[in-house]
């Protein structure tokens, strides 16, 4: 059976959860259909060029969703009927576990996310699963530069839930890399406006390598800044920030401290709130 990638938002809204792994080709491998909760646990090998898709009927809301057996569930909100997950493989791996997508058995699943899970206070920013691009998932990292456009220096690590500081390169120490750019800028993105009171970094601490930042700005989607001073430090940055309602953040205006090394970086940002 084979499937082109188009926009097919009119038939997924008469089409239950679903999720399917699909090859180069358009060839479906396995698939998983249910009204609500969708478990696949499928045998076969990943190829490269496979894609995951995951198709809901209901728009605007939360899901949790496991990619893979070997990543934590992701808390999302989809803003669109299908989010597709390119399958990474050689230097776009470097980032994931090497156990993430190997072997020849498999589970994922997708569920709404229930009432309780909405309401709680929690960490706003993580989503295992983001991806380069506007994919309609929810929260989303992008920057103005990435080390050498290299997966472990890619924005969306700063969001993949790891915390691990001490070093750098392939995971668990994939980080946000600003390339020695002095106007290096990252964005997150929630996809709706949200209620939070802390933001918590974890910077890279991979001392005498690394640098750090003495000074970061936030700017809010609500017109407001925050300039916050920092330390070298390999423990987390707690930094209380009050705002209501809002949709993006940017962590930008980065000074860097007077030291030989170059290479300040973010191993992880966290927003500590409710749904507005």
């Amino acid at each position: 059976m084979k499937m082109e990638f188009e926009d097919r938002s009119v038939e997924a809204k008469n089409m239950k959860n679903k999720i399917q792994i699909i090859s180069r080709d358009g060839e479906i491998k396995a698939e998983g259909r249910a009204d609500g909760q969708v478990v696949l646990a499928w045998k076969g090998e990943y190829e490269e060029g496979d894609k995951i898709l995951f198709c809901v009927e209901k728009t605007n809301a939360f899901y949790m969703i496991r990619v893979d057996d070997t990543m934590d569930e992701s808390f999302v909100y989809l803003t669109g009927n299908e989010i597709v997950f390119d399958v990474p493989f050689e230097e776009k791996k470097f980032s994931y576990n090497p156990k993430s997508f190997t072997g020849e058995r498999h589970y994922l699943s997708m569920r709404p996310a229930k009432e309780y899970e909405t309401a709680a206070y929690r960490n706003l920013a993580v989503n295992p699963m983001d991806q380069h691009g506007d994919t309609g998932c929810w929260p989303h990292a992008s920057a103005n530069v990435e080390t050498r456009g290299e997966s472990v220096f890619a924005a969306r690590n700063a969001i993949d839930g790891v915390l691990a500081n001490d070093s750098h390169g392939k995971w668990p120490y994939e980080s946000w890399g600003i390339n020695m750019q002095d106007d290096a800028e990252m964005t997150l993105e929630f996809g709706r406006k949200v209620d939070f009171d802390q933001i918590v970094l974890y910077t890279r601490a991979d001392f005498p390598h690394d640098n750090w930042w003495t000074s970061v700005t936030f700017t809010f989607s609500d017109g407001t800044e925050e300039t916050v001073s920092l330390k070298k430090s390999t423990e987390p940055h707690i930094i209380p920030v009050a705002r209501k309602g809002i949709e993006w953040l940017k962590f930008g205006r980065l000074i860097k401290a007077d030291d030989p090394s170059p290479f300040p970086a973010l191993t992880q940002i966290e927003v500590y709130g409710t749904e507005a």
